[in-house]
């Protein structure tokens, strides 16, 4: 009997930990702000989600963001941001630099979804690099899916035309 409701503990055990994963942490957003900023992190600013932002963004991400102000980080007119997005049940951590207008950086920090995880690899990430924003809030360019990894390639897409639009109204 002591046999028997060992095994069951550990059945359960197993069971409500199947769904479970830990977040893959790639790189810590304070270490990713380092090296954009080489070493020295300018301090925050926040850029306030006003009206006609609010709208634009919720054309590039499908919904409100649910926040009045968003964090950034700012020199010599290189934005850096740290967003956030769902994949498919989980956020994605990225982090986003933008010069000039064009992104010059897209780096996956913290990855908490299950599958779909290769679009942490610059072979995927490098596609983004010299992108901007159309009119249309669209990309001005095509990004490669990756088979598996559909929607966290959508999310990583949404946040790059995101960080160029926060770009744009930091630079207005």
């Amino acid at each position: 009997m002591r046999c028997l409701t060992t095994l069951l503990t550990a059945l359960v055990l197993l069971a409500g930990t199947a769904g479970a994963r830990a977040e893959d942490v790639y790189q810590d957003p304070r270490a990713f702000l380092e090296e954009v900023f080489g070493g020295t992190v300018p301090a925050p600013q926040k850029l306030w989600v006003k009206r006609q932002l609010k709208d634009d963004i919720r054309t590039i991400m499908g919904h409100d963001l649910g926040a009045l102000r968003i964090r950034y980080w700012a020199r010599d007119g290189r934005t850096a941001w740290i967003l956030d997005d769902i994949g498919k049940e989980q956020f994605i951590t990225t982090g986003l630099v933008v010069e000039n207008g064009e992104l010059s950086s897209v780096r996956v920090l913290v990855y908490r979804e299950s599958r779909g995880w290769e679009v942490r690899y610059p072979a995927f990430t490098d596609q983004f690099r010299g992108a901007h924003l159309e009119p249309d809030l669209a990309l001005d360019r095509g990004i490669d899916g990756i088979s598996g990894a559909t929607l966290s390639v959508h999310a990583l897409t949404r946040l790059a035309r995101l960080a160029l639009l926060l770009d744009r109204h930091v630079q207005s």
